[in-house]
């Protein structure tokens, strides 16, 4: 059942598109019947879509029945050529991991396009997490100047963070997300469900993402993350349904008034500074995502304190949450000499494509829900690590 549909609107901000429709879903995952099922005629293929996916996500039981339709090979990274009601479309499966989030791999989706002689009219359709949905639509914004993307989020991460709001990129010599484009998705298809299948490492690490959406802009959701710490941790699915709707209209509100990141969406980097870095100077793909920005919402709170904005109450409060949930939360993490670790960290920060002038810009906090954009000297946030 389609539970309803969320429309983010960019007020004529972009020309990728004007709007993203984004549909909830509480059923069984069917990406067959999603996309091609004469059951569902708005549905039907308008036009061709070349899916976007990677050798992890094709290997999953509940698209077995869609993978089928290119003959995708499990664990083969390749591209498919559908048949039947494939309709000329194409399946590209890309080798999983943030250590193929390279410029090589968008090149190749972007190849996969052209030897089909697609338009720029057809549908680039990402099923996968942030690495995935990233990469197609940074191949769907060079493709021809710009094709349509689409997005079937399948990471709790990807679900409440990476596929809404129309960042897409990839890496670029061990700095994370260097090269990009505002480019957002027309349509995205969520299906909670998914969640079910994820590592513990994968659903951490998008946990992380909706906490720190709770931090930045829900007392309530924060709250009843308190309240329900073992639900969460058992994955119960109707609280993993609000909470992945609350943090997609949460997040689009703010989109919605700053699409380019020139104010206030750069609240959404809370953690993201000092997690960045860790992720960099840990060797990309090392730490998960989540992992890094739980840690680095630890660094900005102890900075955040240190600097007279937040109380220690606060701080103590937030920094124990994340512990519960596994998090590092120490200043220097397990994977560096103390010293030598925050240098390089303080370093990798200062690449930070926020920063402005010659300070590093952080993302801190004055209380729940009470969040400052500012810059900190060298010294600050040296101590912090």
């Amino acid at each position: 059942m389609q539970k309803n549909l969320f429309t983010l609107n960019y007020q004529k901000q972009f020309i990728a598109t004007e709007k993203s429709e984004i549909y909830f879903y509480q059923d069984k995952i069917d990406l067959k019947k999603l996309f091609f099922s004469s059951e569902s005629p708005e549905r039907l293929l308008e036009q061709r879509r070349l899916f976007v996916t990677d050798t992890n996500v094709a290997a999953l039981p509940q698209l077995k029945n869609f993978t089928s339709l290119f003959g995708a090979q499990e664990g083969k990274a390749a591209c498919y050529d559908g048949s039947g009601c494939a309709k000329g479309s194409a399946l590209i499966v890309i080798k999983a991991g943030e250590k193929y989030k390279t410029i090589k791999s968008v090149l190749q989706i972007v190849q996969a396009a052209l030897d089909r002689s697609f338009t720029r009219k057809d549908v680039f359709c990402a099923i996968g997490g942030g690495v995935i949905t990233d990469m197609a639509a940074f191949a769907a914004a060079i493709y021809k100047r710009g094709a349509v993307c689409e997005f079937v989020p399948t990471t709790l991460l990807a679900m409440v963070d990476a596929a809404v709001g129309g960042k897409s990129g990839c890496d670029f010599e061990d700095y994370k997300n260097m090269i990009g484009a505002f480019f957002p998705a027309r349509k995205l298809f969520v299906y909670p469900e998914f969640v079910q299948s994820l590592s513990a490492s994968q659903y951490r690490s998008g946990f992380a993402e909706a906490l720190k959406t709770a931090l930045l802009y829900d007392k309530a959701m924060y709250n009843q993350i308190k309240k329900n710490k073992e639900k969460i941790k058992e994955r119960e699915k109707a609280f993993a349904f609000k909470m992945i709707q609350a943090c997609v209209e949460a997040k689009a509100r703010v989109v919605q008034k700053d699409m380019t990141e020139k104010n206030i969406r750069m609240q959404l980097n809370l953690g993201h500074t000092f997690g960045h870095a860790l992720e960099t100077c840990a060797g990309l793909g090392k730490v998960a995502h989540g992992d890094a920005v739980a840690w680095g919402i630890s660094r900005a709170l102890e900075l955040s304190e240190r600097l007279g904005l937040c109380s220690k109450e606060y701080k103590e409060e937030v920094t124990e949450l994340l512990a519960y949930f596994g998090w590092e939360t120490k200043a220097a993490p397990k994977y560096f000499h103390p010293e030598d670790g925050a240098k390089k960290i303080l370093e990798a920060m200062r690449r930070d494509k926020k920063n402005s002038s010659k300070k590093i810009r952080v993302i801190l906090q004055r209380g729940l829900c009470d969040t400052v954009i500012t810059e900190a000297n060298d010294k600050d946030i040296l101590k912090c690590l």
